[in-house]
């Protein structure tokens, strides 16, 4: 803000004063915020919360502040977690004690209304208590605790402060239970620590499920002990030529670990029968005739296509399920299914229906792109749409037509939740085959009315995937899912009630200081008012 120079008068200052007020209540509809230094107001987050009741006094963060946890071992955990965010900007010790006391920060589990994930946040001038059922509740109301505190409070150096928390309460819990995002590591490969750094940030969003597409034709990524080659061989490369890379059984457990620690299920996708030359290549056996084909580095698709006669395929088949199976604790394992063009439809059908068992065989929930809707999707099993708002008519009723017969949707429309589509025709990275995707076309629309025919109970979340054909280091990923993904995430936690873009817009705007603070590389949409100091 401009400082007023000393010599004016002290009626003009009064009136220059009450104009700054004014301009600070603009911010409301849609003006840049201004510097922080007050409290965050607390219906200020992405994802919006389920309720906010602002009032009270603020609560200040100073050096005698203390974080309390129940004496268990993942209350502490998150505990610790929050308090490795707030030191180093802090500069303050912020001790994480299971003993008795008052005031602080405090993380408490308790019986509630706050289902597997939600949470309650209280402030007031003596501390803030976030109150949850479940461990996962305490982790996503600890990263409300973290927008409610200035941008700074992320940098890893000591920053002035002050560091206060608005006071009153919020009433969270999310509205969909699968909220995804998928990292493509076939097409470019990722290591483990680009993985993570992923992973923390989908994680600030209460993104809940990493969906990791760990096979294509360009590159099969996971290390298969009974098929060793897959790894070895047909992970030797990726789009465009390299060396591409591929995880150990170390390096998978890793992500998983990690991505638990902070919440996230790992959904490990083999895609099949269609997206298969990387194996195909690895293993001759597995092709009709007998040859294996070249390994590829091109971004076509539709050609390959497991031999769906072969019993081999089907051993094939098992011992990578149960491999990754047993590496994955998570519910679900994807099966692929999509654009399978090389497959007729009655191998596609036949292939389903000998796959699908074999993943309940291990303990899986099956997930399939929609086209398995067009085969006999088994009980209990997801399909992920990935089509477009002019998709056909057809295609559309045979997906709402499973879905009324008790298949469970993930919603990923190419042209709204696709991040690695371009946002204008400049994007320097990307495609555009499904469109352009702004970020006002990526949020501004509803998954439980989406898809006519479809029954809002049928839609258990949404997913934003990230293909990676023109994306190959971390700064690439960030420019593509920032700051489409935190629409992404509030379509699948906050109330519909709470969805606008006008209010939205202002929200996600608030949220570049902070990615400016963690190093985050986005991209500066001109449909959102950025702050310019």
């Amino acid at each position: 803000m401009r400082r007023h120079h000393s010599t004016t008068p002290r009626p003009a200052r009064l009136l220059g004063a009450l104009l700054l007020v004014a301009a600070a209540g603009a911010f409301a509809v849609g003006a840049a915020p201004p510097v922080q230094h007050t409290a965050i107001p607390l219906g200020r987050v992405v994802p919006a919360p389920a309720s906010v009741d602002p009032g009270g006094s603020p609560y200040r963060i100073t050096r005698d502040t203390g974080i309390r946890v129940d004496d268990t071992r993942a209350a502490r955990h998150v505990g610790e977690y929050l308090a490795d965010v707030l030191r180093p900007s802090t500069g303050y010790r912020l001790p994480v004690t299971a003993h008795g006391g008052s005031g602080g920060i405090r993380l408490h589990l308790a019986k509630g209304p706050y289902g597997a994930e939600g949470y309650r946040l209280d402030s007031g001038r003596q501390g803030v208590t976030i109150t949850a059922a479940q461990p996962a509740g305490l982790f996503h109301g600890v990263q409300t605790l973290r927008q409610l505190l200035p941008a700074a409070v992320e940098k890893k150096s000591v920053q002035p402060g002050p560091w206060q928390v608005a006071g009153g309460t919020i009433r969270d819990t999310p509205r969909y239970a699968y909220r995804g995002a998928m990292l493509d590591v076939s097409r470019h490969f990722f290591t483990v620590a680009q993985v993570k750094r992923y992973i923390d940030q989908l994680a600030m969003y209460k993104i809940n499920e990493l969906h990791l597409h760990l096979s294509d034709d360009q590159g099969w990524r996971i290390a298969v002990d009974s098929w060793p080659r897959l790894a070895t061989y047909g992970g030797s490369t990726q789009v465009g030529g390299g060396t591409g890379g591929h995880y150990t059984k170390a390096d998978y457990r890793d992500i998983v670990r990690y991505a638990a620690s902070r919440y996230l299920e790992v959904v490990p996708e083999i895609d099949m029968p269609g997206h298969t030359n990387a194996a195909l290549a690895s293993y001759a056996e597995l092709n009709c005739d007998g040859v294996a084909p070249p390994l590829y580095t091109g971004t076509d698709v539709g050609f390959s296509s497991l031999c769906v006669p072969k019993q081999v395929t089907y051993d094939f088949v098992g011992d990578v399920i149960r491999e990754l199976a047993a590496l994955t604790p998570g519910r679900y394992l994807h099966i692929g299914g999509d654009e399978a063009h090389s497959t007729s439809h009655a191998d596609y059908v036949a292939f389903m229906d000998r796959v699908q068992p074999l993943v309940a065989k291990y303990g899986k929930t099956v997930i399939g792109w929609h086209q398995l809707t067009g085969a006999n999707p088994a009980e209990g099993a997801l399909a992920q749409y990935w089509g477009l708002d002019d998709t056909g008519a057809d295609e559309k009723a045979q997906v709402a037509k499973a879905a009324r017969n008790g298949t469970g949707l993930i919603l990923s429309p190419a042209d709204r939740l696709y991040l690695d589509m371009k946002y204008t025709e400049d994007t320097p990275l990307g495609q555009d085959w499904a469109g352009l995707v702004e970020v006002r076309r990526s949020y501004d629309w509803d998954p439980g009315s989406y898809l006519a025919g479809v029954p809002a109970s049928a839609v258990r979340g949404v997913e934003a995937p990230l293909w990676t054909e023109t994306i190959t280091d971390s700064a690439d990923i960030e420019y593509m899912a920032f700051p489409r993904l935190p629409g992404v995430a509030e379509l699948g936690w906050s109330p519909a009630s709470t969805h606008g873009w006008d209010a939205y817009r202002t929200r996600l705007a608030a949220q570049g200081p902070r990615w400016d603070a963690l190093g985050v590389k986005y991209y500066k949409s001109p449909q959102v008012p950025w702050p310019t100091s």
